[in-house]
């Protein structure tokens, strides 16, 4: 398996990316800069071709804020459609004034709704279904990135490699519902407990992976520990029927990296350093089995 690039927001559940406040700021700024320069023109000129300049900052808004952008903005610049041309004060309409107010609208409007949607299928690609975890696509997007960082910064890198225990006799006992349903509930457990800046990913059937930015080797076990217990005291409802706790379990292969310049692999490309770090931390899951499962090794 190929581990390769970029940093999301999180592991508790996929979050919608949000701007920062600065560069909130800025594209407030930069949308408000736009329609005042496109005023300013169209009241020196008051001809249609300046007008339809105007779509230029409600395609932006639109884009930078969805609905609320693709609202605000189209009734922003029929305000200053109205202040560059006076005569609108006084409703001296003309056909093609309320066409170009109508069109204002419309395309704030099309073009919130289809950014909206664009963001809905991304978040849709890079989501695992049963869980709401990562899927292996965005980890493998997601990892190069914490490796760039983790290297920049030069503070370590942990990856927790689990699966879930003797998920193949589970499922032949009560059906491969109830066996979907325990890997649906260990991920939530996952999402719920990993760290807020830890990234999560269920990349196998029963297989899970989390790497953990700025964690080092005896924080990464604490998390896998508490990661084990909380899956063995679950009491889970599978496929209709409670269950006792105890049912479930899980073994971890946990792996840590520390970053610096001066360390053999300063020339390594992120995606093999990734790779690596991700093999290590499976060989040590392996281990964990051999020990008898609902264990942790660490590399």
């Amino acid at each position: 398996m190929r581990l390769t690039t970029v940093r999301q927001t999180g592991a508790k559940a996929l979050k919608k990316k949000r701007s920062s406040p600065w560069k909130t700021a800025v594209s407030v700024a930069a949308l408000v800069a736009g329609l005042l320069v496109v005023f300013a023109l169209d009241q020196s000129t008051g001809s249609a071709p300046v007008q339809h300049l105007y779509y230029l900052p409600i395609i932006f808004s639109a884009i930078q804020f969805g609905t609320p952008g693709g609202l605000a903005a189209p009734f922003a610049a029929i305000a200053l459609y109205h202040a560059a041309n006076p005569r609108l004060l006084a409703f001296g309409y003309e056909h093609w004034d309320l066409v170009q107010m109508v069109l204002f609208m419309a395309v704030g409007l099309i073009t919130a709704r289809l950014t909206d949607d664009a963001r809905r299928l991304h978040q849709l690609a890079i989501t695992d279904d049963l869980t709401g975890l990562h899927n292996l696509r965005s980890f493998e997007t997601t990892l190069c990135a914490l490796v760039r960082s983790c290297r920049h910064d030069e503070v370590p890198l942990t990856i927790l490699v689990m699966d879930v225990d003797r998920l193949k006799s589970l499922n032949d006992a009560h059906g491969h519902l109830a066996g979907a349903e325990a890997v649906r509930t260990i991920g939530h457990l996952i999402g719920e407990r990993v760290p807020a800046h830890a990234v999560a990913c269920r990349y196998g059937g029963d297989e899970f992976v989390v790497a953990i930015p700025g964690c080092t080797k005896v924080r990464g076990r604490a998390i896998a520990d508490d990661l084990r217990h909380a899956v063995h005291a679950v009491a889970p409802v599978l496929a209709g029927k409670p269950y006792p706790a105890r049912t479930l379990s899980i073994s971890v292969g946990v792996a840590c990296r520390r970053f610096e310049s001066a360390e053999p692999w300063a020339f390594a490309s992120d995606a093999d350093l990734g790779e690596d770090l991700f093999c290590a931390a499976d060989a040590a899951l392996y281990q964990a089995k051999s020990l008898g499962r609902n264990h942790v090794s660490v590399a």
